[in-house]
């Protein structure tokens, strides 16, 4: 499901910063958006602890980052303080939201297909549209530079 060049989908998720986040409220801003698996697991740490080192100059080239799991609040506040992550990371208990993004479905786990989390990002213009989508992230680690990298090429 490649979003590029379409309307994003709409979000309202509750936010480890206490407040509810929804599309609407970032009208005229650049929006991250990325989807991972779980809060305190090496790959999903590695990718948020990026976002984070990178955050300042993420905000520089006009965006805002949100992270997005099905974990619950209270498991995002533990990740968020335990690594003192600087965005709000967003609860989607119902999949809802991940599966409007793609960011929910098959895929290969261990060799086994299973349903989850598909590690994913999506750029979301100041229009409301899908500027960049990556549907499949195979470098959590190495993820927020090349955000990063396509944020400063000019979004």
């Amino acid at each position: 499901m490649d979003l590029e060049g379409k309307k994003a989908p709409d979000f309202d998720l509750e936010g480890s910063d206490g407040k509810r986040h929804r599309l609407q409220d970032y009208k005229g801003r650049t929006v991250v958006l990325y989807f991972y698996p779980k809060d305190n697991t090496p790959g999903c740490t590695k990718e948020a602890c990026g976002f984070r080192d990178l955050n300042k100059e993420t905000q520089k080239a006009g965006a805002v980052v949100l992270g997005v799991s099905k974990d619950s609040i209270k498991s995002h506040e533990k990740f968020r303080d335990g690594y003192r992550l600087n965005f709000p990371l967003l609860s989607d208990p119902d999949t809802k939201t991940m599966r409007a993004y793609g960011a929910w479905g098959k895929k290969m786990m261990y060799g086994k297909e299973v349903e989850g989390t598909i590690r994913s990002t999506v750029v979301i213009g100041p229009d409301g549209k899908v500027r960049k989508h990556w549907q499949t992230v195979k470098n959590a680690e190495a993820h927020p530079e090349e955000v990063l990298e396509y944020l400063r090429a000019g979004a």
